[in-house]
């Protein structure tokens, strides 16, 4: 293996190489960079820098800089919070087919974060990238078609939404489809099918799902 001082060598190499890529105007080279300059690796770490490089990737219609830096806006890293470019970088990235940010523009809009509050097109984001697999949009999707929030109200879509995004590990999706499968929402009522979800989601601290176990063992559930 290495010796710290040849991987320090060929860090700053990297480094070296990837800023004279990125002052070429590489796009990739850029955000690569700006990166760097986020998480402090081969440089000091420096938000400001991270801004700046990222910034001009996105400029050049970079999708992965055009999220990360609507991300920047939205959180103030680097840059000043500003709503309203957060939500037009968020969108630039989302136009393209990126799935984050399509999920995070869905937010902005649920929040009214930048844009007025408009839950009919938080769910047209959501939906968006849910349909890709972004799985904190499948979990959201379900809420929107539990509650008819931005959405006409449909339970077997909640349910399948849930369940979507409970296969994949979502501890959340997992108490919902749960309390779906206890109650027949959307489903079929089946309890041992519950319980089987609240014990994936128990085992993930979610304290619904605790509750939930807890209340099917003492009625004599599950």
């Amino acid at each position: 293996s290495a010796l710290p001082a040849q991987t320090a060598t060929r860090e700053a190499d990297d480094v070296r190489q990837l800023r004279l890529a990125a002052e070429a105007g590489d796009a990739r080279a850029q955000f690569d960079l700006g990166v760097r300059y986020a998480g402090g690796k081969g440089v000091a770490a420096n938000d400001a820098e991270a801004a700046r490089w990222i910034g001009l990737a996105a400029a050049q219609g970079l999708a992965d800089a055009q999220f990360n830096l609507g991300l920047m806006y939205a959180d103030g890293n680097g840059v000043g919070v500003d709503p309203q470019q957060a939500v037009f970088w968020l969108r630039q990235a989302a136009d393209q087919g990126d799935a984050r940010a399509q999920s995070n523009l869905g937010l902005m809009y649920a929040n009214g974060s930048g844009v007025s509050r408009d839950a009919a097109q938080a769910a047209q984001w959501y939906r968006k990238a849910a349909d890709q697999g972004e799985i904190t949009a499948q979990f959201t999707l379900g809420l929107m078609y539990a509650s008819g929030d931005g959405i006409a109200k449909d339970p077997q879509q909640a349910a399948a939404w849930f369940l979507r995004a409970a296969e994949r590990g979502h501890a959340a999706a997992q108490f919902n489809i749960g309390v779906h499968y206890t109650r027949g929402i959307g489903v079929p009522q089946d309890v041992v099918r519950a319980a089987e979800w609240f014990q994936k989601a128990a085992a993930q601290d979610e304290a619904g799902a605790q509750l939930a176990l807890g209340t099917m063992y003492l009625g004599g559930n599950g």
